[in-house]
């Protein structure tokens, strides 16, 4: 279990990390920061994204990959932390299984909405 010191880091790394996507990336992808998995030393942290549309995400997570030095140089300019963490970024693939649960179970609750409307009118 993460201590209330590494969920602050965490919490605030992923906040760092949405202000520079915004301000590097183009607009043709949503890139998002979800959450953040950072270790007991805080020294290695990898944060995990959600990019929309799909299609875009290898090249989206290859350009995150290539900016991992100016967001490290990013975080140090906001005077923030005394070592600087390794920084890695991922697809946060719990994310996409979670969007692709959400789009299922709205499928099963509109066809049951429709089996109910279809035995109504019986």
């Amino acid at each position: 279990m993460a201590s209330t010191r590494q969920m602050k880091f965490a919490e605030e790394i992923r906040k760092h990390a949405g202000n520079f996507i915004a301000q590097e990336a183009n607009r043709q992808s949503m890139i998002t920061p979800t959450s953040v998995d950072i270790s007991p030393d805080l020294k290695n942290v990898t944060i995990y994204v959600s990019i929309y549309p799909e299609s875009s995400e290898e090249m989206g997570i290859h350009f995150l990959k290539r900016k991992r030095n100016d967001f490290r140089t990013f975080i140090k300019q906001k005077g923030y932390v005394k070592v600087l963490p390794f920084v890695d970024f991922e697809i946060d693939k719990g994310e996409k299984s979670r969007q692709m649960m959400d789009g299922l179970f709205e499928k099963i609750k509109d066809d049951v909405a429709k089996d109910t409307t279809s035995q109504d009118e019986e």
